[in-house]
């Protein structure tokens, strides 16, 4: 005869199959504003948005916009105001001086076509470097580097190192007319010098623009000497062309240091791009070979359920 107590004991053990108290998992406390459905909150959404924000790339793109825009705005104007300066002291006839106008004008050409590439470029650099940030980011998730991604990243890497080559040659060559505009300057500091010695006379000192061969040896008057030149010195077109191409050279050096800065960003992530497709490589073996092993598996389960 089964007693009562018996018959709860087995209705227990049937409705719970264990004779186990049951264990409470604990749960972990929900951070910051994330929902319970698993929605993140504003604060994670521009947590994780400046993660993927590429740092360097964005420097160096600043650094690379304010250099050419110094170097393109200076240089314009500058070259306008030498071209003023030596049709009115240096050279009276334009004959003398049109092939250095004609110079003048195509470099000013060449400025806008420079300030127009670079501003793209930049751009470009800064897109592919949120690429490779993203592609970095997210190596061990579902996005993928594929060969045409890696291989543009490679043709960065060259072109930019061309640029920056010819870049420091725009450095060197934006070092001459400071270089002219000072020996001009430091004259006609020496002739105000001598104004309080009567021993030398201020009308010896000259400078002769001629001899630099910006323009012909014929051309009238082609030097200024004494007064003349200290006058020259005083005028306006000289002071803020002496000064633009200052900031115009500092500008030239800027985009070199921006355009070194943009290779090493951009060797480093093609390195990672790199590294990137060897483990995407190694994952899709790896999968490839579990599945096979889970379908082995299966197959002998259904081999030995048909036995049994």
């Amino acid at each position: 005869v089964i007693t009562r107590p018996e018959m709860e004991i087995g209705r227990y053990h049937w409705m719970y199959r264990s004779s186990r108290p049951h264990q409470y998992h604990h749960v972990p406390a929900l951070r910051g504003n994330i929902s319970p459905l698993g929605i993140q909150g504003c604060f994670e959404c521009c947590i994780k948005c400046l993660g993927g924000v590429p740092y360097a790339s964005l420097v160096a793109t600043i650094l690379c916009f304010s250099g050419v825009a110094l170097f393109c705005g200076c240089g314009h104007v500058a070259l306008t105001g030498t071209v003023t300066i030596l049709e009115q002291h240096f050279s009276t006839t334009a004959s003398d001086h049109a092939l250095l106008s004609e110079v003048i004008q195509l470099m000013q050409y060449v400025i806008y076509g420079i300030a127009s590439f670079f501003f793209l470029y930049g751009i470009i650099l800064l897109a592919e470097g949120f690429y490779t940030t993203s592609a970095v980011k997210e190596l061990h998730g579902e996005f993928k580097t594929t060969a045409c991604g890696r291989c543009i990243s490679g043709m960065f890497v060259f072109l930019t190192y061309v640029l920056g080559v010819a870049w420091l040659g725009v450095f060197g060559f934006s070092a001459v007319p400071v270089f002219m505009f000072y020996n001009i300057w430091s004259t006609c500091e020496v002739i105000k010098s001598l104004q309080t010695n009567v021993t030398v006379p201020g009308d010896q000192i000259c400078v002769d623009i001629r001899q630099y061969g910006i323009i012909p040896w014929s051309a009238v008057p082609g030097k200024a000497c004494g007064p003349i030149l200290e006058n020259i010195c005083n005028t306006n077109e000289f002071y803020m062309s002496y000064h633009l191409f200052i900031v115009a050279c500092a500008g030239a050096g800027a985009t070199v240091i921006a355009l070194i800065h943009f290779l090493m960003i951009l060797s480093s992530n093609w390195a990672y791009l790199k590294d990137a497709s060897k483990m995407q490589a190694y994952q899709d073996i790896k999968a490839k070979e579990e599945q096979e092993l889970q379908d082995i598996q299966s197959r002998s389960k259904e081999q030995l359920n048909s036995y049994t």
